[in-house]
């Protein structure tokens, strides 16, 4: 029968972990190894907390106990998590995670490890701070082995990164699991990491005033560019305008030199000069209007 028609227990469980797993890695269906996962999940949730043997049965439990339960759980979660990162879902990793543990504080460590390094991967570290800060403030995870090293991954990936170095300090110092020796090493990493905080700081305040000065700079150069842009067109429209205040004159100049060639020069008796004189007339009456217009007469000046 097909693992999902199977009665719901940590043996349908595993089977889903072992199918979703060969999906994620060797089909590289990550859709359908998401779905056996929350099958698997589902399954485990409506089974009881604990699955002893038949007792007439002698020998070990058929069923896996406890613990066992609680490591398909966590594979599952495991297979499912990267799944969800290679569909590119990694945003509703830590809420789909939650919705099997319910509560920060009962995430296993090696789902703590995955989801900080998952965010602070995609750069997104401020998603694990509630949940990181929960999981290791919790007297019962303080005395897990792995306390020591998840609280120097959510400094290095969470804490640091986003500059909580206040934050950071009260935690280590509320550890009570904490040696003096250790507390004194996270304690100096801290204060290590504020220092490298505050130079990078002030060099990139030292660049933003060097930068204020030079677009000041740039500006003033654009701005002299342009007054002297506008300088030479005033001059060059300056210029226009006087040339056509002077064209007219031109023009009555040519028509009197015109009209001495047509009265001194050309016959008027003839017939092939009545043409051309009387064009000569008409520009020298254009002219002479010209002259006369108020609209092209040049400025009075003082």
């Amino acid at each position: 029968a097909e693992p999902l028609a199977w009665a719901p227990g940590p043996a349908q469980a595993a089977a889903l972990l072992e199918e979703a797993a060969d999906l994620l890695v060797l089909h590289r269906d990550f859709a359908a190894a998401v779905e056996r996962c929350e099958a698997g999940c589902d399954s485990l949730a409506s089974a009881p907390a604990s699955c002893p043997g038949p007792a007439a049965e002698p020998g070990p439990s058929p069923e896996p106990g406890p613990e066992s339960f609680a490591e398909v759980k966590c594979s599952l979660c495991v297979v499912g998590i990267q799944a969800l990162a290679e569909l590119n879902r990694w945003r509703e990793v830590l809420s789909w995670v939650l919705q099997y543990y319910h509560v920060p504080e009962h995430l296993p460590p090696k789902l703590l490890e995955l989801c900080i390094l998952l965010y602070g991967r995609v750069r997104e570290p401020q998603v694990m701070l509630e949940v990181g800060s929960s999981w290791l403030r919790a007297p019962a995870n303080q005395s897990l082995p792995e306390f020591s090293s998840l609280l120097q991954l959510f400094l290095a990936q969470v804490l640091l990164p986003l500059g909580r170095f206040e934050g950071a300090e009260e935690l280590v110092q509320g550890c009570a699991v904490l040696d003096s020796q250790q507390q004194l090493e996270f304690l100096s990493t801290i204060r290590e990491s504020r220092r490298r905080w505050a130079q990078q700081e002030e060099t990139h305040s030292a660049a933003e005033e060097q930068q204020e000065p030079a677009t000041e700079t740039l500006l003033g150069v654009l701005s002299q560019k342009l007054l002297t842009m506008l300088t030479l067109l005033r001059r060059t429209l300056r210029s226009m305008s006087n040339h056509f205040y002077l064209l007219p004159y031109k023009k009555m100049l040519l028509a009197t030199f015109l009209l001495y060639l047509v009265v001194v020069r050309l016959d008027p008796a003839s017939p092939t000069s009545l043409p051309f004189i009387y064009k000569l007339v008409q520009l020298f009456r254009q002219a002479w209007a010209a002259v006369l217009s108020p609209v092209h007469r040049p400025p009075i000046r003082d």
